[in-house]
């Protein structure tokens, strides 16, 4: 657990540093059954095309981005084969000088996740809430992500923890998971640096916890990536 702690203390120095050292949006050919964050970012400028309708963006590549995509190319005189390359990213507006904006607003979105969960520190704990009156876990985790960024994340923290990019080194806006009180993912917080993340706790609400803390560092399991 100490080499844990290191490395998130080591990833929150990291996190003052420059984004360009990350793949942008354009970099790698995206293609249906991939799951990577570049996909939330594509399904986002289709979305603001008006050819990606579903409100649920993640980052997989499914039937409904292939969809989209397909119909994208077609619109656009592209072989609508559903295979996002330079064609396609051409046409989507993403070259190599704009591919850093993408990242930035991504980035700029994760932010946007956090203030939105810190908008609502106090609140109290309620088992199945969703709503700023009461959150249980997973509910809050969905709220803020829909919420500061438009995605949509499953409704448990079981669900949640198959989804995204397992990740080792910790950046703000990361999933971090627990095994509280079953065998498995159970609860479940947002990564803010400086080994902190919020969540909401049954005994004390939506508030911000230390990974350093005894009762969180042994039940950590691990962290998941949704955006970049």
């Amino acid at each position: 657990m100490k080499k844990l702690i290191a490395a998130l203390t080591v990833t929150g120095i990291l996190l003052s540093g420059p984004l360009n050292s990350e793949a942008a949006l354009g970099d790698r050919t995206l293609k249906a059954n991939m799951k990577h964050q570049d996909v939330i970012q594509l399904q986002g400028l289709l979305q603001k095309k008006g050819f990606f309708n579903s409100s649920h963006r993640n980052s997989y590549f499914g039937k409904s981005t292939k969809r989209a995509v397909m119909n994208f190319q077609r619109k656009n005189g592209l072989r609508a084969d559903g295979i996002v390359g330079a064609n396609t990213y051409k046409a989507l507006g993403v070259s190599k000088t704009t591919s850093s904006k993408v990242k930035s607003a991504s980035y700029g979105s994760v932010s946007s996740v956090i203030s939105e969960a810190k908008k609502h520190t106090g609140t109290p704990y309620k088992w199945g809430g969703t709503t700023p009156s009461g959150f249980d876990c997973s509910g809050f985790l969905q709220y803020a992500f829909k919420k500061g960024a438009g995605v949509s994340i499953p409704r448990t923290v079981a669900e949640i923890y198959k989804t995204g990019t397992k990740v080792s080194s910790l950046k703000k806006g990361d999933l971090v998971f627990f095994e509280t009180y079953k065998k498995g993912a159970s609860h479940a917080g947002i990564y803010l640096g400086g080994n902190q993340f919020i969540h909401a706790s049954s005994s004390n609400g939506v508030s911000i916890s230390s990974m350093n803390n005894s009762y969180w560092s042994k039940r950590y399991i691990g962290a998941k990536r949704i955006m970049n």
